[in-house]
């Protein structure tokens, strides 16, 4: 009931920021979106940046999680969403007008653990990853992890699992790469925003759980890369399609983009985890706005055209800046196309 009643007054404070106010005689418009917390970071240097140089219009952006995004932006609550993972496609036939799915940049989700006393770099690859989220490895020096690291004495702790709550575009991307290579995960948990974790402790930010895995000795976690960089945490390198072990980082996962650029098709919809390549990162993705193609209101329509213009020219150069791998060029091209059909 609790979280009914918080959810229904944050709608109402979204809504009271949608409303159009005056400024100096002429009319602003504030821009309310609702989507995931990864990329909020560059999110607020975009929204902040672009109010700067078009003071008329500013945006407010609600970090509930990619499945609050797409709830959102189907109901037509808000101006559009944001997530890590695309909408189901039952959901998109059945919403009363057209959601257009725009990559925003490419994101990497990296495995962060807390093992003291051992040095050098873990090798995981899906299907002990799928092991441990399912509690079926629960000490680091199970076998089958002592066999990816022959050269790290691990040691006989329990294994601490943290996992994100439910709706989170971040456990998709991990679901969707370990669903792909583990059998058995994609039979007992499958792909989803809200997997039902058997095993493991929950997160609601992205900040929580880098806090909770450096509190926790012995803990396990999944973030993404930007975050995961600022923190003290170790990352995993991850084995690839190719059987190759790839340290996650801004042109790994420009890799895993790449190979598959030739494969995208219109819509955008398309994974990127366990991409072909060499140098691919396997737990990547692009993370996406959902856009109406129509607005219900002109104006705000019209502010929603020019933010999106900004964000495919001055946004993605200052994503680069920030770390975030910048989409393809190809591909940036196609987006900011389709995203000039909005109004």
């Amino acid at each position: 009931m609790v979280r009914i009643v918080r959810s229904f007054w944050v709608l109402v404070a979204a809504c009271a920021l949608a409303l159009p106010v005056m400024t100096k005689g002429q009319s602003s418009t504030v821009l309310v979106v609702t989507g995931s917390g990864m990329p909020e970071p560059l999110y607020l240097k975009w929204n902040d940046q672009f109010n700067k140089e078009q003071p008329n219009v500013s945006l407010r952006y609600l970090p509930e999680g990619s499945g609050a995004g797409a709830e959102r932006v189907l109901a037509g609550t808000g101006d559009f969403g944001g997530g890590d993972a695309p909408i189901p496609e039952k959901a998109l036939k059945s919403a009363t007008e057209k959601i257009l799915e725009l990559p925003t940049v490419l994101i990497g989700i990296v495995i962060i653990y807390n093992l003291p006393g051992t040095s050098g770099e873990l090798h995981l690859n899906g299907p002990a990853l799928a092991g441990i989220f399912m509690g079926k490895i629960t000490q680091w020096n199970d076998p089958a992890l002592a066999k990816l690291n022959p050269d790290v004495k691990l040691p006989s702790t329990p294994i601490q699992v943290f996992h994100r709550t439910a709706g989170k575009g971040s456990s998709y991307i991990l679901t969707d790469f370990l669903a792909k290579t583990s059998p058995e995960f994609q039979t007992r948990i499958g792909r989803s925003e809200s997997p039902n974790w058997p095993v493991g402790n929950s997160a609601g930010r992205s900040q929580d759980m880098v806090d909770k895995v450096t509190a926790t000795p012995g803990a396990i976690g999944y973030t993404e890369l930007n975050l995961a960089e600022r923190s003290t945490l170790r990352m995993a390198s991850i084995r690839n399609a190719e059987g190759e072990f790839v340290r996650p980082s801004a042109r790994t996962i420009s890799s895993a983009a790449l190979a598959l650029a030739g494969k995208m098709s219109d819509d955008f919809r398309v994974s990127l985890t366990n991409a072909p390549g060499k140098d691919s990162y396997p737990i990547s993705s692009f993370t996406w706005f959902y856009v109406p193609a129509v607005s219900k209101d002109s104006q705000r329509g019209q502010a929603i055209a020019e933010y999106l213009r900004w964000v495919y020219s001055s946004g993605e150069r200052l994503a680069q800046e920030q770390g975030y791998p910048p989409l393809p060029g190809e591909l940036l091209t196609k987006v900011a196309a389709k995203a000039a059909t909005i109004h």
